[in-house]
């Protein structure tokens, strides 16, 4: 390809292998699924299969095995990459559990697990979600229809993407209960440096 925008063909990193310390050295196409990545190619299962190198110690005879913890958690079923693909196709392509399980080739409980095991990970535990918040949406949710525990949560939206014309809202928390005390200790956990910015919290017309 004499075009100078184009480099040179490389399966490793089109498949995203190379983020995971990983390197595409075979592949095998199959009417069903191919094996080579870690997550889907379009719809089609994808499967990662990879040698781990064992090493001896000649002198003392330790033996143990190449660190593959970049790749995937210890005896998990799905790599870094098939847990972010997971959780991006259910939060922003709003897929089901069961078509997620479906395109990764595994039972809807690995998925399902894995999602809510990644999720407060990536988007709960990430400590700059709330960074340039000025607007804040607040409504109620019905979470669970069953009779047993508190079936409303109070939901925080970041709206400020909406009034500036960056992108759409964001999904900030979610709270049990829906009074004016869940929303008002929401507020207080907070640090006071951030409320200061807020400018505009658009809300319901409910206690909270």
């Amino acid at each position: 390809m004499p075009d100078a925008t184009f480099t040179t063909p490389d399966l490793t990193t089109f498949a995203g292998l190379d983020e995971l310390g990983l390197e595409v050295v075979g592949q095998r196409l199959e009417a069903g699924r191919a094996v080579l990545a870690h997550e889907p190619l379009g719809w089609r299962p994808t499967t990662l299969l990879v040698t781990v190198r064992r090493y001896r110690c000649s002198g003392c005879g330790h033996v143990w095995r190449q660190d593959t913890t970049g790749a995937a958690e210890p005896r998990a079923k799905l790599s870094r990459g098939a847990l972010r693909w997971a959780l991006v196709a259910i939060v922003c392509q709003h897929l089901t559990v069961a078509r997620v399980a479906e395109s990764l080739a595994v039972s809807w409980n690995t998925a399902n697990d894995a999602v809510l095991a990644e999720g407060p990970r990536v988007l709960i535990n990430d400590p700059h979600r709330f960074d340039g918040v000025k607007v804040l949406g607040v409504d109620e949710h019905v979470w669970q229809h069953t009779r047993r525990g508190d079936k409303y949560v109070t939901v925080i939206i970041d709206l400020t993407p909406v009034r500036e014309g960056t992108g759409p809202a964001r999904l900030l928390d979610m709270v049990e209960g829906r009074s004016k005390a869940a929303f008002k200790q929401w507020l207080a956990d907070r640090p006071a440096s951030w409320r200061a910015g807020l400018e505009v919290v658009a809300m319901d017309g409910f206690t909270g």
